[in-house]
């Protein structure tokens, strides 16, 4: 056999090879071919598209995927999108809306407020979750912002600024997403409902000495907005005082904002709104009277 026979020969081989091969691919993908529900595209496009993962997935396609094949997902899980997107979504896979209640991030740090000073100086890798491995911070408070932005540079919506070292939140931009909850080393970022009245703006777990001295505004968990709630909605939890906003809300408004209005810290505040100054001051209770017999 000359040369040219044995390279037809090889192509001759090569190509039959290739023809049953290609025929084999064609039938395994005809014979294993996943059909794939058209709504999953169509709930990805109705979708905001940031991928934030405030729907507790790792992207918008993933959530998307969930809520169209899994029946206990609820359509009103995208939180930058509202409304009006959790009810294209429920159009979409033909369930009805659930009862997600908007959130915002809150900021439970006034340390410029307390004039909290820093321990130590600080000069390694200027990220918030870098700083905190070093101690626990440089600031006074170990509780306080460390004011290096990571929580910045996590949000999508450019809701979050720093200013003065303290990381300011726009309600206004604010989805709620929890990027910024999540990453912050120190926990001070909190979701509140935007309909909330109170919230402590500090999250330290300390004694009250130990907050006197680092921090002039910080709360000392003396309990007193936890004893003036008339809604039973304030308690202290892990050396930490908490708001259950639902109670809080439904009680309404004839409370007067108590557990502000009593607080010697001034710490416990109206979200989004003043102190009240109609409430009577605080007074210290006095020892009961030894009884003569």
């Amino acid at each position: 056999m000359d040369l040219m026979q044995l390279a037809w020969t090889g192509l001759a081989v090569f190509g039959a090879l290739g023809l049953v091969a290609g025929v084999a691919l064609a039938l395994a993908a005809v014979r294993c071919k996943v059909e794939v529900d058209p709504r999953i595209a169509a709930v990805k496009e109705a979708l905001m598209g940031a991928n934030c993962g405030g729907c507790s997935y790792p992207g918008c396609e993933a959530y998307a995927e969930a809520v169209v094949t899994k029946g206990d997902v609820p359509p009103d899980l995208c939180r930058p999108g509202g409304p009006s997107v959790a009810a294209a979504v429920a159009r979409l896979t033909g369930k009805a809306m659930g009862g997600a209640e908007p959130v915002i991030a809150f900021r439970r740090c006034v340390k410029d407020e307390g004039k909290v000073v820093r321990r130590m100086d600080y000069s390694g890798v200027p990220t918030c979750l870098a700083a905190n491995q070093v101690l626990g911070g440089p600031e006074a408070c170990r509780f306080a912002c460390l004011g290096f932005g990571d929580c910045v540079a996590s949000c999508p919506f450019g809701a979050m600024r720093l200013e003065g070292g303290l990381v300011r939140i726009d309600a206004e931009k604010c989805t709620g997403c929890g990027n910024c909850v999540r990453v912050c080393p120190k926990s001070i970022l909190e979701f509140v409902p935007r309909n909330a009245r109170v919230m402590v703006s500090c999250s330290s777990k300390d004694k009250g000495p130990e907050v006197k001295a680092v921090c002039e505004a910080g709360c000392i968990s003396c309990g007193l907005c936890v004893k003036k709630c008339p809604a039973q909605a304030v308690r202290l939890e892990n050396g930490r005082i908490m708001v259950d906003h639902k109670a809080c809300v439904a009680f309404g408004p004839s409370c007067g904002l108590a557990c502000a209005g009593f607080c010697p810290r001034a710490i416990m505040r109206p979200v989004g709104g003043e102190i009240p100054t109609a409430l009577p001051p605080v007074r210290e209770q006095s020892a009961p009277a030894e009884r003569s017999e």
